[in-house]
């Protein structure tokens, strides 16, 4: 190695020292893969100075020499190729003549004596290379093969060739490993020197090639040992061996030593070298060497070191070459602009890809395909969605045409996120969706589902469910997966009667619904209210062989309960036994939640001391017939459940003693338990409890979310403590908390009901401002304060505003309106606010007013008669509004109108207390206003559906016949009077106890 240190370079870069750098094989030939597109594209006008002179190959020997050294396994191969085809020229009589020459060597048992030298002259002529490489291939002895390569260099007339060269090495090799044994470079040189050297040098060269350094190095310094120069091309292969192992030091010195010997490097030599120093940074240190080697730096050269920066992630410097080459008049091509693109994309650098695509683009230089669909999915994973879409024109214009991958790509990674996307962002789907179905390309089944999905949660079900049949149309073959999955987002947006079509042309299609199908639309029906229509997919899927998981039965099971109807969902909790199916937790935290809901509080506390084993409970056997060895333990949502269902019924003392519970079962509750337990204490008014509950959650790590904040602020406004509330709201905004809709109403309605009516729309108008739309809650809250303080002409204002900003007025916000309409005197107002509720609001079942009412405070709907209603007689409840308009109108003395209104409602509602109230306020306001023929017609109504009139209303009635002289007619009810009182008389004794 001592040979090779001469003095420093005129550059400068770290020379460590040799030591110890010959040890281990290094093969790293892939870091110059990026090199190879262009590697070989030299214009002949290079070919002068890449031949070697002193090469003994260099001329007329190999054609493929000049390969580059990324294609250097094709260039062994295209020559012993080569070899090969002259082989095959002579078929018969060349491939006899090797065996007749071998067996002879093999067989004359004189180690290549005389005798076999004897035989062996019959073939002088025809010995040339193809023939003795066949030979050395089938002799397999090293010592024999030698000999005969010795001897046939002798004969007159023949040469050796690169093919015979390699031949012997293959066969050297076999005998001493990974280098040519002593004996036989003694034998060889003592026969012909020149013929060690061009063996010694093919072997470096070879060494080199297969990344083999340390013995390249080795042999270069026998080679050196023994009197020989180096050749050019065996400096320039170690340099290339030491460049791929990041040994720059020490090709540094192995190229000093080739400059000193008279030589320059090869052109791919040269490129070598400045995409190793690039890609080290020494970009000067790269062109100085170009100057020192004096070659003209073409395209090839320039990309390579624009490579070699990128590789580092050098971008600017990358920039910098790309400029002087333009200042050299040396135009990039497409491959230099590929190669600066693809660099920055792998190091995510989207701004400069950017750029340098408009750059590319502006010159004619073109990206591939490929290029593009990598550009797409990183602006996508970079969250550009819009410039990822871009691309796709961008495409269209450069002549490549959008296809399958890239707009799978682009809506991929718009739609396949956990998070969903904003509405422009899903826009840009829906666009590229559009382009794709005009070009006839489909989405993928992954794609479609969650395509599926956002459509579903932005609201655009229609969409969501025509994208199985228009992919269908472009030959999109669904399977059962890809419609469960949509049938799935379809439930979750409660568009049951969407899922349930698709659920019907998946059918249709041929396909058969699966378990989790089935599963899916049964829990969705459930949770819509309609049990019976799952109720009937249940029956189905049995019929069909379709067996139910216990998720099915859960599902159903649940929602029995919830709808009070226990014996159904026993019946079906006993025939899951039956068919082998073992209830889980989540079945029986299913059981508990649900008689919680159906008003069964008793009976969910006692399955759940029952899955403690605490008790024995015999009316429970059903739920616990199965002893399947399994714990039936609770877990967090097990107590959630119980805790919410206790609070809901007010027991907060029970819910609170199970957080012992859990603690002494090492179950951590949850943020959702400790808001129920909160939302409890709150709503019996016990607001230390509430805070203690409060600490309890800060110490096991959760922050009050506005679930928390709701409960609080509501207690401290129905206790009139309106400063702290104020300080709990500035308390939440403080913690980056944001008031929902129902915090803010639930302020709005505690500012109203203490008068601050002003306060309270103020705060409506900036929870607007702050985005936080009001919904039908809020308006009807704040139109009941300004109704209380007598500002109806602002109710009205109100009423007209919430429709022009989208949010439609319900059955609540009309009986609030009209009761304060009535109130003020305006009767005809309120008439009117009536026919218009009749026209835009009129719900016809009771399952719509209970979810009309949800979000309103109870009291509220207390103070208007509407919960009374309800629970009294389970019929929709516009009685009490009637009841407000009419007994306002009668107080007005506009007795047709009333009369009007009651036969209205006496058409649609059954006769109840309510109905009969109004017909005594009718009866008495008809007889006083000598209407006496229509307060007969109401008595006997009244008489005729059971009813008995109140005292006041036959006193009055009378009086009304008796101005008019109809003594007769008031004689007879005043005999009816007696009459109906024995018999209630005789009714009250009979009933009392004796």
């Amino acid at each position: 190695m001592a040979r090779i240190l001469l003095k420093a370079p005129p550059f400068s870069f770290p020379v460590p020292s040799l030591l110890g750098c010959f040890g281990a094989r290094i093969c790293c030939q892939k870091r110059f893969s990026l090199t190879a597109r262009f590697i070989s594209t030299s214009t002949q006008d290079n070919l002068e100075g890449l031949v070697d002179p002193e090469d003994p190959f260099s001329v007329g020997a190999s054609q493929f020499e000049s390969v580059s050294e990324e294609f250097a396994f094709l260039r062994d191969s295209l020559l012993r190729s080569a070899a090969d085809s002259e082989q095959k020229i002579e078929v018969g009589k060349s491939s006899n003549d090797a065996a007749i020459i071998a067996n002879a060597i093999l067989t004359n048992n004189d180690e290549f004596g005389d005798k076999t030298q004897k035989f062996l002259r019959q073939f002088r002529e025809k010995m040339n290379g193809n023939l003795v490489a066949q030979v050395l291939n089938l002799i397999k002895r090293p010592e024999l093969g030698v000999k005969f390569f010795l001897w046939v260099g002798r004969q007159i007339g023949y040469t050796h060739t690169l093919p015979v060269y390699y031949a012997l090495l293959d066969l050297i090799e076999c005998g001493n490993g990974d280098r040519i044994p002593e004996q036989f470079s003694r034998e060889i040189r003592d026969d012909d020197k020149e013929v060690l050297g061009k063996l010694l040098s093919i072997w470096i060269q070879r060494c080199c090639h297969n990344g083999l350094w340390n013995v390249a190095l080795e042999e270069l310094g026998r080679l050196k040992d023994l009197g020989y120069r180096p050749s050019r091309r065996t400096y320039c292969a170690l340099i290339q061996v030491f460049l791929r192992a990041d040994r720059l030091d020490t090709a540094h010195l192995v190229h000093r030593e080739l400059s000193d010997s008279g030589f320059r490097m090869d052109g791919y030599t040269i490129g070598c070298y400045t995409y190793s120093l690039c890609r080290a940074g020494q970009w000067r240190e790269a062109l100085q060497l170009i100057e020192r080697e004096e070659v003209k730096p073409d395209t090839v050269l320039y990309t390579q070191m624009i490579s070699g920066l990128c590789e580092a992630s050098h971008f600017e410097e990358a920039m910098n070459i790309l400029n002087i080459m333009r200042a050299s008049s040396c135009i990039p091509n497409e491959v230099t602009f590929r190669i600066l693109l693809c660099g920055c994309l792998r190091k995510k650098q989207l701004g400069r890809c950017k750029r340098i695509l408009s750059m590319m683009i502006t010159e004619g230089c073109y990206p591939s395909p490929r290029i593009f669909n990598s550009l797409v999915h990183a602006f996508c994973r970079s969250g550009d969605h819009a410039y990822a879409y871009k691309l796709l024109k961008k495409m269209a214009k450069c002549g490549c045409q959008p296809g399958y991958v890239v707009y799978n790509i682009l809506i991929g990674g718009i739609c396949g996120n956990e998070e969903l996307p904003s509405s422009d962002v899903l826009e840009l789907a829906e666009k590229a969706y559009g382009e794709m179905l005009d070009a006839g390309i489909v989405l993928n089944k992954i794609n479609v589902s969650n395509f599926a999905r956002c459509l579903c949660a932005a609201g655009k079900f229609e969409k969501a469910y025509n994208i199985i049949r228009e992919m269908m149309s472009k030959g999109f073959i669904p399977d059962t997966s890809t419609y469960s999955k949509v049938i799935m987002y379809l439930c979750n947006s409660c568009k049951v009667e969407k899922a349930f079509q698709l659920f019907d042309e998946m059918k249709k299609g041929g396909l058969v619904p699966d378990v989790y199908t089935y599963t899916v639309l049964i829990d969705s029906f459930c949770k819509s209210g309609l049990i019976e229509q799952a109720r009937n997919w249940f029956d189905e899927m049995v019929r069909t062989g379709c067996t139910p998981n216990v998720v099915t039965y859960t599902a159903l099971i649940h929602a029995y309960l919830k709808a009070k109807k226990v014996s159904n969902a026993d019946e079906l909790f006993q025939m899951m036994l039956s068919q082998g199916c073992k209830p889980t937790i989540i079945t029986y935290t299913a059981l508990i939640d649900g008689h919680c809901k159906a008003g069964q509080t008793e009976k969910a506390c006692q399955i759940y001391a029952r899955m403690r084993g605490d008790v024995e409970i015999p009316n429970l056997d059903l739920y616990f017939s199965v002893d399947d060895g399994e714990a039936k333990e609770p877990n967090v949502y097990t107590y959630g459940a119980l805790v919410n269902g206790l609070c809901k019924v007010y027991k907060v003392k029970e819910a609170r003693d199970l957080l012992d519970a859990m603690s002494a079962a090492a179950c951590k509750p949850n943020q959702i338990l400790y808001d129920a337990l909160i939302d409890g204490f709150c709503k019996v008014g016990k607001l230390d409890e509430a805070q203690e509950v409060f600490a309890m959650m800060s110490k096991d790590g959760y922050s009050a979310n506005v679930y928390t904040y709701s409960s609080l602020i509501d207690r401290l406004f129905k206790d009139k403590r309106l400063d702290l509330a104020l300080k709990v709201l500035s308390k939440m905004l403080e913690n980056s908390c944001a008031p929902n809709v129902v915090i803010y109403t639930e302020i709005i309605d505690g500012l109203c009901k203490s008068g601050k009516t002003d306060e309270a729309y103020k705060l409506m108008l900036m929870m607007e401002e702050k985005g936080c739309c009001p919904n039908v809650v809020t308006y009807t809250a704040m139109i009941d304060g300004f109704g209380k303080e007598g500002k109806v002409d602002k109710c009205l204002k109100l009423l007209r505003e919430m429709g022009s900003k989208g949010c439609a007025p319900n059955f609540i916000t009309y009986s609030v309106l009209i009761k304060h309409c009535c109130v003020a005197g305006l009767l005809d107002e309120a008439c009117e606010l009536l026919d218009e509720m009749k026209q835009t609001y009129w719900p016809k079942h009771m399952s719509s007013y209970r979810k009309v009412i949800e979000g309103f405070n109870r009291e509220f709907l207390d103070s208007l008669g509407i919960l009374d209603e309800m629970n009294k007689t389970e019929s929709i409840p516009i009685v009490p509004v009637y009841r407000i308009l009419i007994d306002n109108l009668l107080k007005a003395e506009r007795l047709e109108v009333a009369l009007e209104l009651y036969k209205e409602i006496e058409s649609f509602s059954s006769f109840s207390a309510a109905i009969k109230s109004i017909n005594d306020a009718l009866i008495s306001s008809l007889s006083l206003g000598g209407k006496v023929n229509e307060a007969l017609e109401l008595y006997g109504d009244m008489i005729r559906k059971g009813g008995i009139p109140e005292l006041s209303t036959f006193v009055h009635l009378i009086k009304g016949l008796i101005k008019v002289d109809r003594w007769e007619e008031a004689l007879n009810i005043s005999y009816s009077i007696c009459h109906n009182h024995k018999i209630l008389v005789r009714a009250v004794e009979s009933s009392a106890p004796s």
